[in-house]
Order: structure tokens, then sequence, then C-alpha cells
């Protein structure tokens, strides 16, 4: 097979530090994403149960990073990208104490495991609120 005809899997790592102007805002729709996942026919997967989105509404009202991880979906990144196909996704977010001015998140060299003050756990898998995987 040519380079054209093989397939190739390349990991595409993503980290972004954002602001949550509005809490508020944010909670609230995230609640109405959860209400839409759950009230939209057919739409509400198999394995969910009520008690899942009780689950899920408490946490993004009590976190701010559990309502942003609720709303973003990678699948929306790359779904109109050509000639790629999502494999598999996972991510999560946490609430973190942001200083852009700190040694710490300094730019570092491609390749540097500590670009943004993140150390790779050399894992495959992503822990934390919010985490997915389709």
């Amino acid at each position: 097979m040519s380079t054209s005809e093989t397939t190739s899997f390349v990991r595409l790592r993503v980290e972004m530090v954002l602001e949550i102007s509005d809490a508020d805002a944010l909670t609230g729709t995230a609640l109405e994403s959860i209400a839409a996942d759950f009230t939209a026919p057919g739409s509400t997967p198999a394995d969910e149960s009520p008690e899942e989105r009780t689950h899920a509404e408490e946490a993004v009202r009590e976190d701010a990073a559990e309502a942003l991880a609720s709303l973003i979906d990678p699948f929306d990144l790359v779904g109109q990208v050509p000639g790629v196909a999502l494999a598999q996704a996972s991510w999560s977010s946490e609430t973190i104490d942001y200083d852009p001015d700190a040694e710490d998140w300094a730019a570092g060299e491609d390749g540097d495991q500590e670009y943004y003050g993140i150390e790779d756990n050399e894992t495959d898998d992503e822990e934390g609120g919010g985490h997915t995987e389709r």
C-alpha cells in the first residue's frame, strides 16, 4: 500500500484555559442541554437513567468546570474536517489557579511535556470531570 492508502492515527492534544465570566449563564446552558438530551424523542441514550440525569444536573450546578465539560464536544471540532474520522476522544475540565505571568505557564518548545505546566502521566486515559469517550 502507498502512504495515501494506509490508515494512520494521529493524537491531537489541545489544551485551553478559559475564563468563565458568567457562571450562571454557563450553568443554565448546561442544564438546558441536559434537559434537551433527555426530552428529545429518541435522543436519550439507552444507558442513561433518570438518576444519571439528576447526577449530571447536580454536577453542573456545583462546578462550572463540569458545566463546561458537559457542553464541549470534541466531535464538533473535527466533524467537518475532510478525510478525518474520529476514532476515540476523551476530555476533562478542572478549575485551576491561573497566572499567565507565572513561570509554569510560559510556552515551552514543541514536544515539551511541560509546555503549559501540565505533566503527562503517560497513560492514554484522561481522568476528571466531564470525561467522555465515544
